[in-house]
């Protein structure tokens, strides 16, 4: 009993990450009716963001509270602003076009994420830059090596949230992790407010409106172009967030990790119903405990057979997801 409680807590654990990334693939196809299969290289680049942060700020700064919650800041913000650009110069100007072209625009921006950040492009220093200085003396910032793009070798994440037991019970049968609360807790609340977000204001209403007929909504006077983009910028900035999750539990990071776990975040989509919010989040949810229950009676080779084949189950029995439905579209 004591294992499979360890198990369903850290399945939980992996599946609210997942959950966040699965809504914005979710997000996206809502509004667009496109599958924005860069979406997980989106949140690779806002991990390396974050690590770069983490050094800037320093081994000490970076555990604080503030450290950590710069951290997220400024990944998030980098993020919302690569998805801005993205929507902006490879999906605006294809809006009309067959959505097969921009399906492939997508998996080219994704490749060009993920293997560009393979090149090692770095700067020896030292390299100063001095900010401020008006009323005082201005803020220096040092760097021996200014690395604008990291290599393909893997590189270990700053342990930012120091791994400490919070709950042990019995004789170590189950452990729960703070990073594995922590997580969760943030991840609940980030779905929390973007909830709030698309169901309780005039973004949310004018977003649906868009999703339902982005013509329509245009000639009833709302602005489909910002609604859009502003909708690629959430997106994007949970993907940050859900990647620097996924960082701290799993501490290797490289430019292809936002292959595997974003397709792992699209399959979780499919299952819940693609284009529904709380479909990604259940689905997410039943991938993660899936893999984790597979690993942990089984084999950790079988994880992602299994993770697939339970996609394929439940679109045999659901075509549209669980959450989802299948609608005729003409061609």
């Amino acid at each position: 009993m004591s294992q499979l409680l360890q198990h369903l807590i850290n399945g939980l654990a992996a599946g609210t990450i997942y959950a966040l990334v699965a809504l914005g693939y979710t997000m996206v196809y809502g509004v667009l009716k496109l599958i924005n299969f860069a979406h997980g290289d989106v949140m690779m680049v806002g991990v390396y963001m974050g690590y770069a942060t983490a050094f800037a700020l320093g081994r000490q700064a970076q555990r604080s509270l503030w450290g950590v919650v710069l951290i997220f800041a400024v990944a998030m913000a980098g993020c919302a602003l690569l998805g801005f650009l993205i929507e902006r110069f490879a999906y605006r100007p294809l809006r009309e076009k067959p959505r097969l072209t921009a399906l492939i625009t997508a998996i080219g921006i994704s490749f060009a994420l993920s293997y560009g950040f393979q090149l090692d492009l770095s700067f020896n220093g030292p390299i100063d830059f001095a900010f401020g200085g008006r009323r005082g003396s201005p803020t220096h910032v040092h760097f021996d090596q200014l690395t604008l793009l990291p290599g393909a070798s893997p590189r270990a994440f700053p342990e930012i949230i120091a791994p400490t037991e919070w709950f042990i019970v019995g004789d170590r049968d189950v452990v729960i992790w703070n990073w594995q609360v922590i997580s969760f807790l943030i991840a609940v609340g980030l779905m929390a407010a973007l909830q709030f977000l698309v169901y309780r204001t005039r973004f949310g209403k004018a977003m649906r409106a868009v999703s339902f007929d982005h013509r329509t909504a245009a000639l009833m006077g709302i602005p489909t172009d910002r609604i859009i983009a502003l909708t690629f910028m959430l997106s994007s900035a949970l993907a940050a967030g859900a990647g620097l999750l996924y960082a701290i539990k799993d501490t290797s990071v490289s430019p292809l990790m936002g292959l595997y776990v974003g397709l792992k975040a699209f399959v979780a989509a499919v299952i819940g119903g693609i284009g529904n919010v709380p479909g990604a989040v259940v689905g997410a949810l039943l991938l993660g405990l899936v893999e984790e229950f597979v690993v942990g009676y089984a084999a950790s080779t079988w994880r992602d057979a299994v993770a697939f084949g339970f996609l394929i189950l439940v679109l045999l029995v659901k075509p549209g997801g669980l959450f989802g439905r299948v609608a005729a579209e003409k061609v």
